[in-house]
């Protein structure tokens, strides 16, 4: 001890100076203590019952935390009146790692035991530090109040015009549209964003990419409402609701990359590349690890996450082993563990969100379908699944069966699954279509045989029609030559219908096939009825065929108003060089078509066309990158009130054609006065140039006279006039 004098010794005990040796070996509180988190709620138990009670805790916690130090879970026990020791509802567990420890307040806290128990977890230097506060009440300052800027106050525009986005070189745009006028310009920011741009599903929000990052703008200010920290992320899915954001990046997450005390990770995310955040908060509820397979390692299956209609649930599938369902927003999985299922390939949940809203289904739960393919003596299967109960709803075997693909109706009324069957030789393959009824109980399945391979299928929303394009010809699947481009391919297009006559069994028919034509894709108007057939990047063609599935043709013959297919009536015929993409405004009354530098090397731009097919706007563009419709919110009208509207759809219309007119009269006028104005500009502009050379002449004495001045020219105008005509009729 430093400065110790046996002949100077203190006279009493508490006048001794210890801290040199307190200093020594002073522990630190939140270096050794941040293994320990501390339970509470949990039940009051005897003597009998504690290693009973500790032995489930330890592998509750081990499980979902991680590893727990050799007797290190303790549980005070205190005698009650009767005598006997029982537990005071709280213990304390000390982890292997500071990690697990944190991973133990993260999942288990609000972990439910029993319909009563419920724990509390924490850090045992949380408890502490918490401990040591202040007991006297300070009053918060309380900010001053500002009002946000309304998300969707797009939606009040007088005239119920809609907004796209448009990125060209480094500028994004957004604009007004105005049918066949340019669009109207709202708003600019150069080098908004670094790669792309992407809507959330109602509209609300403009997602931008950072090196750093998502920010998500709107607003009529268009200002920054909230960021997410995920270094080089690339690409981002939100829930349909617009409630969650899932984000992905190649990078995984690393802390020691990440400037301190500026991010929201914690040693539990290290090593993460897929992340769920909480748009309205912008808090970080979950991170996510790739799942570790070959297949995963080649191409990332994206969205990664699917999430349900309700938002309640979201899933991801591990090829060939198991389902993983989720609830939010715990971000805990639905029943404490994951489905098994060998061999699963993908699945999809049912746009329905599983209440009574929607009387026409049977099932009332959230519903997902998955395939497995076969495996040796096994066929393939389809199953639907109820969720969260987990029971099977419906099956389907199919043999012989390749590759499925699963498509949903949009009102969850029916599901289509594609599958591509083989010949017992598997010299060749076709398709069949397996359609499974939800709205009847027990889930009837039809099945569609289509013969040929199909290379598209797309339900008409709000209906119970779909289209299909198939091909039978030979160079479909074949590999280009070294430096050629795939062929153009002929293709079939085949509508089919629901039958609900009384005189055939209900069942889906075929309407009408469209022959030898080249679409590859089909694009549905979001309120159903028309469709765009396009044939997409394709060297050779570039057609657009625009199509009314309800059109009343103009005959008296019986037979022809009987048939179904008489309905389906070509609009127009269209081209476009270079189409890239086709995008349906959400009025459906309006269709883009662009060509995107990101797939063309030339002629970029976007033309918008009406629903008939007739061009209303066109524009070339240098570097035009990508134009996207904003989407609208679900209508708040009743189906009782869209069907008043529709029922006097002509008076409304009246209303709509003054309104264009009107608009049409003030935009020509304002045209007209343009280029007035620019007339009498330039007429100024050259009288008064004419003015000064003739003062600059003037002035150096060189007067110029025109060579025809003080000449005249006689010119005759001879006039014929018939005086009289006389007709004789000779004999």
């Amino acid at each position: 001890m430093p400065g110790f004098d046996l002949n100077n010794l203190p006279e009493r005990e508490e006048d001794i100076n210890f801290d040199d040796i307190y200093e020594k070996h002073h522990v630190p509180m939140e270096t050794d203590f941040d293994t320990i988190v501390v339970v509470d709620g949990a039940p009051i138990v005897d003597e009998a019952k504690e290693a009973k009670f500790i032995s489930v805790i330890s592998k509750l916690f081990t499980k979902e935390a991680g590893e727990i130090k050799e007797n290190g879970v303790w549980m005070p026990m205190t005698p009650n009146d009767e005598g006997k020791k029982t537990s005071s509802g709280y213990l304390f567990i000390d982890f292997v790692s500071a990690e697990s420890a944190h991973a133990a307040v993260k999942k288990l806290d609000g972990y439910k035991m029993t319909k009563t128990i419920t724990l509390s977890v924490n850090k045992f230097t949380d408890v502490e530090k918490y401990s040591d506060m202040n007991e006297e009440y300070v009053e918060p300052e309380i900010e001053p109040f500002t009002p946000k800027e309304h998300l969707k106050s797009y939606l009040m525009d007088p005239l119920a015009r809609d907004q796209f986005v448009m990125y060209k070189g480094d500028d994004v745009s957004v604009f007004w549209n105005r049918k066949s006028d340019p669009p109207e310009h709202v708003y600019t920011r150069a080098n908004w964003t670094e790669t792309y741009v992407q809507w959330s599903p109602k509209g609300s929000y403009l997602a931008t990419f950072h090196t750093q990052g998502i920010a998500l703008w709107g607003g009529p200010s268009w200002n920054k409402i909230v960021r997410f920290v995920h270094p080089g992320v690339k690409l981002i899915d939100f829930s349909p609701n617009e409630r969650y954001l899932v984000t992905w990046s190649n990078e995984p997450i690393s802390l020691a990359k990440l400037p301190e005390n500026q991010h929201p990770f914690s040693e539990y995310d290290e090593g993460n590349q897929v992340i769920i955040w909480d748009v309205k908060t912008g808090n970080l509820l979950r991170t996510f690890p790739l799942v570790q397979t070959s297949e995963e390692q080649k191409t990332v299956r994206w969205p990664m996450f699917k999430w349900s209609a309700s938002e309640k649930y979201f899933a991801r599938v591990v090829p060939g082993q198991q389902l993983s369902v989720y609830e939010a927003p715990s971000m805990g999985l639905v029943g404490k563990k994951s489905i098994k299922v060998p061999g699963i390939v993908d699945f999809e949940w049912s746009p329905a969100k599983g209440d009574a809203s929607d009387l026409k289904i049977y099932q009332k739960e959230e519903v997902l379908a998955f395939w497995i393919p076969e495996s040796g003596n096994q066929p393939a299967r389809v199953n639907l699944m109820g969720i969260p109960s987990k029971e099977t709803i419906a099956t389907k075997t199919l043999f012989n069966v390749s590759e499925c693909k699963l498509y949903w109706q949009n009102q969850g009324h029916y599901l289509a699954v594609k599958a591509d069957r083989h010949t017992k030789t598997k010299k060749s393959t076709f398709a069949n279509i397996e359609i499974f009824d939800v709205n009847q109980k027990g889930v009837p399945v039809e099945t569609i045989d289509l013969k040929d391979p199909m290379i598209a299928f797309a339900w008409e929303p709000y209906g119970d029609r779909f289209a299909v394009i198939t091909t039978s010809d030979p160079n479909f699947g074949a590999t280009p030559a070294h430096g050629q481009a795939p062929a153009t391919i002929k293709t079939d297009v085949k509508f089919f219908y629901l039958d609900k006559s009384k005189k055939s069994a209900s069942g889906f028919r075929l309407m009408k096939t469209l022959e030898k034509k080249t679409a590859n894709y089909l694009f549905w108007s979001p309120k159903g009825h028309n469709i765009v057939l396009a044939t997409l990047r394709s060297v050779s063609n570039a057609d657009l065929e625009f199509y009314d599935l309800d059109f009343e043709p103009l005959t008296t013959d019986k037979k022809d108003k009987k048939n179904p297919g008489a309905s389906v009536q070509l609009l127009s015929t269209q081209e476009h060089y270079g189409v890239s993409d086709v995008e349906w405004d959400p009025t459906g009354r309006y269709v883009v078509t662009g060509s995107s530098m990101w797939r063309n090397s030339a002629d970029h731009g976007f033309c918008i066309w009406d629903f008939k097919g007739q061009q209303l706007f066109k524009q070339n563009i240098e570097n035009f990158k990508q134009l996207l419709w904003r989407p609208r919110p679900e209508s708040l009208l009743s189906e009782e009130q869209k069907k008043k509207i529709k029922k006097n759809l002509r008076q409304y219309s009246k209303q709509f054609d003054e309104e264009d007119l009107a608009m049409g009269d003030a935009t020509a006028a304002k045209l007209r006065a343009e280029r007035k104005k620019a007339f009498e500009e330039w007429y100024a502009w050259r009288k008064n140039v004419e003015r000064t050379l003739d003062e600059e002449r003037n002035a150096l004495g060189k007067q110029v006279k025109l060579a025809d001045e003080d000449r005249t020219e006689v010119i005759e105008e001879w006039v014929e006039e018939v005086i009289e005509e006389t007709e004789e009729i000779i004999g």
